[in-house]
């Protein structure tokens, strides 16, 4: 892995605690590791929203913030930096992606609508099914196959997509999403050749096309990287020819774009616009913040910028891919190739003894955080399964890679830690759920272990001092 393209600066203090009090906190959490005290972890990589490094340039310009309720200079900067870098026509900032999320579910789905995507992202699904739409996967195949080595696993399935374009016909489909870099399925990207094949069958039924656009950046680096006549192109250029494929986008721009808060819904629709203007104001703020403050957009406008810096982006994927690559030598199992943002592991081949049933995703990201005090996140079926419906799919645990805050040695430790419980896996049993929300359960659900968790154990990294 090469050098960072950045130094630090400032520094915040992290501990690791000891074994025991790892555990009491664990079991204070229910095993649910969104439910764990921060100052409890010794490396975070339960999520890259929010938890990036602002740049020095950032916290400058936060000191120009113009916090006018209407009229401020700071969303006037914003807009500007959304026409340079993504050419959209209108921008209508949020608090952050979930509340993009909602405007666009608000304005364009009806009861019986239908939303076909790629996979799908847990909130995005979930304000859709609010909305009373239906949620259809195009995703292609691969798209649901760890092992598979296909480089572009975020494509969509075209056969799929027609079908369900011919059968519904553009007052049956609400939009079409596709997903950069998609999440669901281990960061996985989509090639430009796809991302075309679907603006025309979209433009062929006359369906609005939208782009969750959240990780482009790392989408196009991979496009450069990957898909044949790219590879000379500034990252720039191809960063604006994927924007210019949709009709619009939502971003949480609290991954690409560094910032702990904010989002934004940007079309090119003027009626669309308009609509969402209106929403705004009851569900976010004024047009003109949106439920960000004025400094914040400030940091925000800056932090696109900086999302278009080859070099910048290029070192969050390579991290990614150096944690992966101590991964697979050590024979640990994940999804490859490996993704854009995090490393993710597969529970079904790490557990093949633990049942989904038993929730083995969400039994590793515990154990991960016992052994090493390293946070994680499941992306199985505590995730996926939406009410009552069956589920057989994808049981991934998340190591997610906040840009510009860990080192080498931190991944290297996070390497150790997923090893050493890779080496005690078959003495690892499932979890039992003890209480279940009623919406997006993975954030607040709680568990106990079915067998007590980890007990014991000694591992070559721990006796060397560490823990």
């Amino acid at each position: 892995m090469r050098a960072p393209p950045w130094k630090i600066k400032v520094v915040e203090p992290i501990e690791l605690r000891d074994r025991e009090h790892r555990r009491r906190a664990l079991a204070e959490a229910g095993y649910n590791t969104f439910l764990l005290r921060s100052e409890d972890v010794f490396v975070d990589l339960l999520t890259d929203s929010g938890t990036s490094a602002l740049s020095q340039e950032q916290r400058a310009a936060m000191e120009l913030g113009d916090e006018a309720y209407a009229g401020s200079r700071s969303f006037f900067r914003l807009e500007a930096a959304v026409h340079d870098v993504y050419g959209w026509r209108h921008v209508i900032p949020t608090h952050q992606g979930r509340g993009a999320e909602h405007l666009l579910s608000q304005v364009l789905v009806r009861p019986g609508l239908l939303v076909p995507s790629n996979l799908y992202f847990t909130t995005s699904r979930e304000h859709v099914v609010l909305a009373g739409g239906t949620w259809v996967d195009v995703a292609v195949p691969e798209a649901s196959d760890p092992e598979s080595t296909a480089p572009f696993k975020g494509d969509i399935d075209l056969a799929a997509l027609e079908r369900v374009l011919t059968v519904a016909e553009p007052e049956g489909v609400a939009f079409v999403r596709q997903e950069a870099c998609l999440n669901m399925a281990g960061g996985q990207p989509f090639s430009l050749d796809n991302l075309r094949a679907v603006r025309a069958l979209t433009r062929e039924h006359g369906v609005p096309f939208v782009l969750d656009a959240t990780r482009i950046s790392e989408n196009a680096v991979f496009v450069k990287d990957r898909e044949p006549g790219h590879a000379g192109r500034p990252l720039p250029e191809i960063i604006r020819e994927i924007a210019d494929q949709v009709d619009g986008a939502v971003f949480s721009s609290k991954k690409d774009h560094f910032v702990p808060i904010g989002g934004f819904v940007a079309v090119n629709d003027d009626e669309l616009a308009e609509r969402l203007k209106e929403l705004v104001v009851v569900y976010e703020g004024f047009p003109h913040y949106g439920g960000i403050a004025g400094h914040d957009m400030e940091a925000l406008a800056q932090g696109i910028r900086e999302s278009a810096d080859e070099a910048m982006v290029r070192h969050e994927v390579e991290q990614a891919a150096y944690l992966g690559g101590l991964l697979l030598d050590a024979g640990v199992p994940i999804v490859v190739p490996v993704g854009a943002h995090a490393v993710f592991l597969d529970a079904k081949r790490f557990l093949p003894h633990v049942p989904q049933a038993e929730f083995p995703a969400q039994a590793l990201a515990a154990a991960l955080y016992l052994e090493g005090g390293v946070r994680s996140m499941e992306r199985g079926i505590v995730s996926g399964q939406h009410g009552d419906e069956p589920y057989d799919g994808l049981e991934l645990v998340r190591l997610t890679i906040p840009r510009r805050v860990y080192t080498q040695e931190h991944l290297t430790y996070v390497a150790e830690t997923v090893i050493a419980v890779h080496e005690l896996r078959e003495g690892l049993s499932g979890l039992r759920m003890t209480y279940e929300p009623a919406h997006l359960r993975f954030f607040q659900a709680r568990f106990e272990p079915l067998t007590p968790m980890l007990e014991g154990s000694a591992t070559t990294w721990r006796a060397a001092g560490r823990a």
